[in-house]
């Protein structure tokens, strides 16, 4: 089919060759359209014998078809590599797609409540408010209280195996629950109290009183007979109910049992005070 070609070709050219100018100015494109038209009477089959290089069909948007790895020749192996246009995948800019940002939607219904979770850690101290308004005056308190104090201007000798002292100075008697004359102090306002007694003693004679509750010896206050006279005190705490009653006792023994005592000065007291209402034990 070559050698065909060439011949074609050399007669058109010889023909050119004896023709007018007129015709000399032609030639070239009769040629060309003479080696078209004999190409195209040409059967499928003849093409790949002319040598013309066989390349599959390629499209602009998709790969070559048939498929082939690069390097790889065509069907008939004329030696001719197929050529394999890149891989594109188009990519495209969202943020110029995005359009302005809308209005805010109307809210929506509030959601049922969770579990209640764990208790916090404590939060620091606030600051100190504002001082509140004075409130209204509340009742008085009624607090129990009761005292007394009285003492012995003269001196005593017992004369009973138990005898009362009896007392002629009033220091402090409230509400008059002390008297003078029986020595006895009256409980009104129940409670702890304290006791408090103070004497002289006389020379070379016994000292023994007793502090009393009632008719039980509470305490006692003792000095030995001796040439000095000296100042005795006895103490204590003692709780007395309602109509308990409080006094000192002289116990005679053997010996004789006195208490000093001058008229300008006073050797002798006996003094008690409330501690403690029992309402508030």
């Amino acid at each position: 089919m070559k050698r065909l070609f060439h011949r074609l070709l050399g007669s058109g050219a010889g023909d050119s060759r004896t023709g007018s100018s007129t015709n000399g100015e032609m030639a070239p494109a009769q040629m060309a359209a003479s080696g078209l038209l004999l190409l195209l009477a040409l059967p499928a089959g003849a093409w790949p014998r002319l040598g013309l290089p066989h390349r599959p069909c390629v499209h602009c948007c998709r790969p070559a078809w048939p498929p082939a790895t690069p390097g790889s020749h065509g069907p008939d192996g004329d030696g001719e590599k197929w050529v394999q246009l890149p891989h594109v995948r188009p990519t495209i800019d969202i943020s110029i797609l995005k359009g302005e940002k809308g209005e805010t939607g109307v809210r929506g219904h509030s959601g049922r409540s969770g579990k209640e979770g764990p208790p916090g850690s404590r939060g620091l101290r606030g600051r100190k408010g504002q001082k509140g308004q004075v409130g209204l005056p509340g009742t008085p308190c009624q607090r129990a209280y009761a005292a007394f104090s009285v003492g012995r201007r003269e001196g005593l000798h017992s004369t009973d195996a138990f005898q009362a002292v009896p007392f002629d100075t009033e220091l402090v008697n409230l509400d008059g629950a002390f008297d003078l004359a029986s020595g006895r102090f009256l409980c009104a306002a129940p409670g702890v109290y304290f006791l408090s007694l103070t004497v002289h003693t006389w020379n070379y004679k016994e000292t023994y009183l007793h502090i009393m509750c009632n008719q039980q010896a509470a305490a006692v206050l003792y000095a030995q007979p001796s040439e000095r006279s000296v100042m005795q005190t006895q103490s204590l705490l003692l709780p007395l109910a309602a109509g308990d009653t409080v006094w000192v006792r002289m116990f005679k023994r053997d010996q004789d049992n006195a208490i000093y005592g001058e008229p300008g000065d006073l050797y002798i007291t006996f003094s008690g005070h409330l501690v403690k209402p029992a309402a508030e034990l």
